[in-house]
């Protein structure tokens, strides 16, 4: 017996202490007061079950008084403020005296026949047993403790079935603590006459008002918050915990979003349709996009945003559940919309403007490649066709584009096309025109103009903001003679070290050779053009471009027959 209220007294106190670790100002104040008298409570418990003469037993009864008097007092106020509900303050104070009075006439045992009519103590094989005779005033207690422990429950259904600002799952464990309170107080010496269950009665109560803090420590939409900006009117806040079930808002919340009203506290928001749409999948976004960390509601010609932040519990690095923030931010919107359209109108100002400067930027380039070629000993039409040609094969390219070759590097090649063969302008017209084969001696200064047209595309295009384009046009330039088994000019390069820009233009610049009339030759069969091309892939050219030209033959042949 010794043993067992020793331990009790023991876990209480270790109990109180986890409370004191946990403790925050905003915890009501009899949440403390019953952490604290528990333990004095079960140490006078200790006290009877160690006595060895009736003197230290008084000593123990009278400390057990303090929880009999004060704890089941304190339960009911604090049963009270969890279900919303409030006791005036005069009630309150009438309670207290009551109690106070009752506990003050415990003090007499021993000395007067107020409280205890006789009190006497004998040892039995080892322990003291104790002999008591009640009074009138210990009815009273008894019927005192009876009726606040009746109204807590009466409470506690109350708010179950009427109130929807207030936890069921709360609720469920205050109603569990009251019964186990009141079955031990009252019950207690039916079920056991050799221990009294009491002090285990106020242990178990502990344990479950710790859950019940832990709990609360968020339900209230954190007091912190309400302190500081909730309740100017100006912010509103909605809470949901990480299952998504509704914990509480204030005003603003509810008027912004009235079907609130309708959702039970801690049920679950994704059960209401409007609110699941409106709010939970928008949490979501956010758990899955922490980018997607706001939104915003048109209400009554204002506009509010809608910040999502991470609720925390207790532990500050434990997330427990979700906070929404709501302000308005009209006068922002508007002026962001109001931006937006100059923003828009500047931009599209500016986009005709660019546009008119690349078209004059494109036309003059190609209007140097036109005069480029009127050099040539070409029949004319070698620049449109082979710009054509690099569009189809980049065409079949991108059916499924296994290369992983972007949007904009398609358009840039076929943009750049026109550019390839600029670097002739420097080839003295004796070599360009002449009708027959050149020379050893001409063909290398033919050879030239690819770095010299690599040349002249860096000049024309060293001050434009597209830099990819800029690149693609200069390599295109001086690479597209390059042969894939490296035999070819300037520079000699071989495979992947020729860029795929200049391996693609290969294929059309050579092509569009074969099947066009030329001053010194007439033009080939398609048949004669394709054997060519399809011999020289993995020689000349890139073979992995080969199904890509097989796929495009076709559409070729067609343009070509069109010319």
């Amino acid at each position: 017996m010794k043993v067992y209220y020793e331990s009790l007294f023991l876990i209480s106190l270790a109990l109180t202490a986890i409370y004191a670790i946990i403790w925050q100002k905003r915890f009501y104040v009899f949440f403390s007061l019953i952490f604290a008298f528990i333990p004095v409570t079960n140490l006078g418990y200790a006290i009877i079950g160690n006595a060895q003469s009736l003197e230290s037993a008084i000593i123990g009864i009278k400390l057990t008084y303090i929880g009999a008097c004060y704890l089941i007092l304190f339960l009911m106020y604090s049963i009270f403020n969890l279900c919303n509900l409030n006791i005036k303050k005069w009630i309150r104070m009438v309670l207290l005296l009551v109690s106070t009075a009752i506990f003050l006439a415990a003090l007499t045992i021993g000395k007067s026949e107020i409280f205890y009519k006789n009190i006497s103590a004998e040892m039995q094989n080892g322990a003291l047993v104790l002999f008591k005779e009640y009074s009138l005033t210990h009815t009273l207690f008894y019927i005192i403790i009876a009726s606040y422990l009746a109204l807590s429950i009466f409470v506690t259904f109350y708010a179950l079935k009427k109130k929807n600002d207030v936890s069921n799952t709360i609720l469920q464990m205050l109603l569990l603590c009251e019964l186990i309170t009141a079955a031990l107080f009252f019950g207690g010496r039916i079920i056991t006459r050799k221990i009294d269950l009491v002090p285990l009665g106020f242990v178990i109560s502990e344990i479950i008002f710790l859950f019940i803090i832990r709990r609360i420590s968020f339900y209230d939409v954190t007091d912190t918050v309400i302190d500081s900006i909730a309740l100017n009117g100006e912010t509103g806040f909605i809470s949901f915990d990480n299952g998504f079930h509704y914990l509480g808002c204030n005003k603003m919340a509810l008027e912004l979003f009235p079907e609130l009203a309708n959702i039970k506290i801690d049920s679950p928001a994704t059960r209401n349709k409007t609110i699941n749409d409106e709010l939970i999948e928008k949490i979501k976004d956010f758990i899955q996009n922490n980018s997607s960390d706001h939104f915003f509601k048109n209400y009554k010609d204002k506009i509010f945003q809608i910040n999502i932040n991470y609720l925390y519990g207790i532990n500050k690095n434990k997330k427990r559940g979700y906070m929404l923030y709501i302000q308005d931010d009209t006068q922002d919107q508007k002026y962001i919309s109001l931006l937006d359209n100059f923003n828009i109108e500047l931009q599209n100002e500016v986009a005709k403007k660019t546009a008119d400067i690349v078209k004059m930027h494109d036309q003059l380039v190609l209007g140097m490649a036109t005069m480029v070629e009127s050099r040539d000993n070409s029949t004319g039409g070698h620049i449109k066709r082979t710009s054509d040609v690099v569009k189809i094969l980049v065409d079949q390219i991108m059916k499924n584009n296994e290369l992983g070759l972007s949007k904009e590097f398609c358009k840039n090649i076929v943009k750049a096309a026109p550019m390839h063969d600029l670097g002739k302008i420097a080839v003295d017209d004796a070599i360009l025109r002449k009708p027959g084969r050149f020379t050893d001696e001409e063909f290398e200064k033919m050879k030239l103009h690819a770095s010299e047209g690599a040349r002249i595309v860096h000049e024309i295009l060293k001050d434009t903001d597209d830099l990819e384009f800029h690149l693609i046009a200069e390599n295109v330039a001086h690479y597209h003679h390059e042969r894939w088994d490296g035999t070819g000019y300037p520079e000699g390069l071989k495979g992947e070290s020729i860029p795929l820009e200049a391996r693609i233009m290969a294929i059309a610049d050579v092509y569009d050779a074969l099947v066009s009339k030329r001053v010194y030759k007439e033009s080939m069969s398609f048949e004669q053009a394709d054997k060519i091309i399809m011999e020289g892939m993995g020689k000349h050219f890139d073979k992995k471009l080969e199904k890509y030209y097989i796929a495009a033959r076709p559409l070729m042949e067609e343009y070509y027959s069109r010319q």
